[in-house]
């Protein structure tokens, strides 16, 4: 029978392996979206430069979205990470718990919403200290599509954030 010997060298080597083993969780595989990924193939994305501005006197912004063209059900349970901006919908103290995450600034605020396949609805369990609605983040999580509709807009996808932070390429 052997016994186990531990040396200094063991030790450290093994209290090294385990400080590394939170890191290689965070490191999770993830689909990389851009805005036209939610958009099925074949379908047209209208440009935020077509949408117009407010018109103030019409209707409010919800009344002038405009028609979505479908959605991507292959998406479905997908982890997924996104980049775009905070729309904020409810906080928890200081920080937002749900949002809807927006291609561009300004989307379902200053401009008519775009489409319900470019919005995605954004819950979280940890809040997020956002500093204002024209920060851009990448949003990383499971990913689906969702039909929902709020006073701004009709959104078609849903994503439950395991990480949210500020934007980098």
């Amino acid at each position: 029978m052997v016994t186990p010997y531990l040396s200094r060298r063991n030790l450290i080597v093994s209290l090294v392996a385990c400080g590394l083993t939170p890191q290689l969780a965070w490191a999770e595989e993830y689909i990389d979206l851009d805005w036209k990924d939610l958009v099925p193939k074949g379908e047209t994305i209208i440009p935020p430069m077509l949408q117009g501005l407010i018109d103030h006197e019409q209707a409010p912004l919800r009344n002038q979205q405009p028609q979505s063209s479908g959605v991507r059900t292959d998406l479905n349970g997908q982890i997924v990470r996104l980049p775009g901006f905070i729309v904020p919908i409810d906080y928890s103290g200081t920080g937002v718990t749900a949002f809807i995450l927006v291609p561009f600034v300004g989307a379902c605020v200053h401009v008519p919403p775009p489409p319900a396949n470019q919005l995605v609805f954004v819950t979280t369990q940890e809040p997020y200290e956002s500093s204002g609605m024209f920060e851009s983040v990448n949003v990383v999580g499971m990913f689906g599509v969702s039909s929902m509709s709020t006073q701004l807009a009709d959104i078609a996808y849903a994503l439950s954030a395991d990480r949210i932070e500020p934007f980098r390429s």
